[in-house]
């Protein structure tokens, strides 16, 4: 006996009803975790500073640990404060710095390389690379606006040094200064003279290394020469007026005694001796 057809309605309202209700649950819960879409990344050709790392800037293992952080074309006129203390190669090159402070670069002693090309550095502050004479090996000065030369700024700095496309200006003060770092000797080749005081030292578009007949500091010596000598001359000056008024003063004081003795009563004893010897010659 075939069963009501109202029976088998329902039976099949139940089933339909118990098919729909997975996707309904999943329609209101979202898919399911392994099917759902990740959520979108930065855009490309932007990349984020890993955890760690100095803001803008992109940060990577270095050869023989450490990290190599790199800052460049970043339009940064400031060196960034917060270098991570692991950094072994740090390019801050083609950016808009302009001076280096004193203490930039401490508390990183494993810093073996630092590149500040290309930038706007027209000033050095006196130790501006304190805490990087034991680590440093290669220094990147070039194309920048440096004119004025202090060893006060490299310290005990041993590392080789690129200082090649500046306007450095050639005087005394540069020429006593080279003698007082510890940068590698080839390095001091790139430092072209631009302009020279004297002008006529004949020093100009050319290394000062390699002119070592080149006597800046004749001028000043000049200067000192004659400086030292008018100064001896004044001493001599007055050590004569000194004499000649010591003895003015001790004629005047001798005539003055003198004509006080003369000025004295004679003693009468002394009187009639006078005449009886005069008596009896």
């Amino acid at each position: 006996m075939l069963p009501p057809a109202d029976w088998l309605l329902r039976r099949l309202v139940v089933l339909s009803l118990v098919l729909m209700t997975p996707g309904l649950h999943q329609a209101s819960t979202g898919p399911p975790s392994g099917l759902r879409r990740a959520s979108p990344g930065p855009p490309p050709g932007l990349r984020r500073a890993p955890p760690g790392c100095s803001g803008g800037c992109y940060c990577s293992e270095s050869r023989g640990g450490g990290r190599t952080v790199r800052c460049s074309n970043l339009q940064l006129t400031r060196v960034p404060p917060d270098l991570p203390n692991d950094t072994r190669r740090a390019y801050l090159d083609y950016n808009l710095i302009g001076a280096v402070p004193a203490d930039a670069f401490l508390g990183l002693p494993d810093l073996v390389e630092l590149d500040l090309s290309h930038n706007r550095l027209s000033r050095l502050e006196p130790g501006a690379f304190r805490g990087l004479a034991a680590s440093l090996r290669v220094l990147d000065l070039s194309s920048n606006r440096l004119a004025d030369f202090r060893a006060e700024a490299f310290g005990g700095l041993r590392a080789r040094a690129n200082l090649s496309d500046n306007p450095w200006h050639c005087d005394c003060g540069l020429q006593t200064a080279l003698p007082r770092v510890a940068l590698e000797p080839a390095s001091l080749a790139g430092l072209v003279c631009h302009t020279s005081e004297p002008e006529d030292a004949g020093v100009a578009g050319r290394a000062l290394l390699l002119a070592p007949d080149a006597d800046l500091c004749a001028a000043a010596k000049r200067t000192t020469d004659v400086a030292m000598l008018v100064v001896m001359l004044g001493w001599f000056a007055m050590v004569v007026s000194y004499l000649v008024y010591y003895v003015r003063a001790n004629q005047e004081d001798a005539r003055r005694h003198l004509e006080y003795l003369k000025s004295l009563p004679s003693l009468p004893g002394k009187s009639e001796e006078s005449s009886t010897v005069s008596t009896v010659v």
